[in-house]
């Protein structure tokens, strides 16, 4: 399962918007520092293994492995005394006994480095 919120994807949308061509939004993991391995959100292109998602109007990928590893993924947008930004949760998130004990805190999506 692969779920964005309406807040999440309309500012997802305003952060696409005025950019050229499609612009699909890669969903990967990153080592995470101290805090261990967390979900984040890059600009990227389509790649032969990866599942593809259409949520609200906003094209996401995630390489078919990480997503078996992972899902069930929800993107949200929340607002905090830390800031506002994008949380993804995901069972890459949860202990051993099923809590969710950590969700990744991003301002913007950034493009791929190549």
């Amino acid at each position: 399962m692969f779920e964005v919120s309406e807040e999440a994807s309309e500012k997802i949308r305003q952060f696409l918007e005025g950019r050229e061509g499609l612009q699909p939004i890669r969903v990967l993991m990153t080592e995470g520092g101290w805090k261990g391995p967390c979900l984040v959100m890059a600009l990227d292109e389509q790649k032969e293994n990866d599942e593809v998602f259409t949520a609200k109007g906003v094209i996401f990928l995630v390489e078919k492995a990480l997503f078996e590893r992972v899902k069930p993924i929800r993107i949200d947008y929340t607002h905090s005394t830390l800031g506002s930004g994008f949380t993804l949760a995901s069972e890459l998130m949860k202990d051993a006994k099923g809590v969710s004990v950590c969700h990744e805190i991003c301002n913007s999506c950034q493009d791929i480095p190549r």
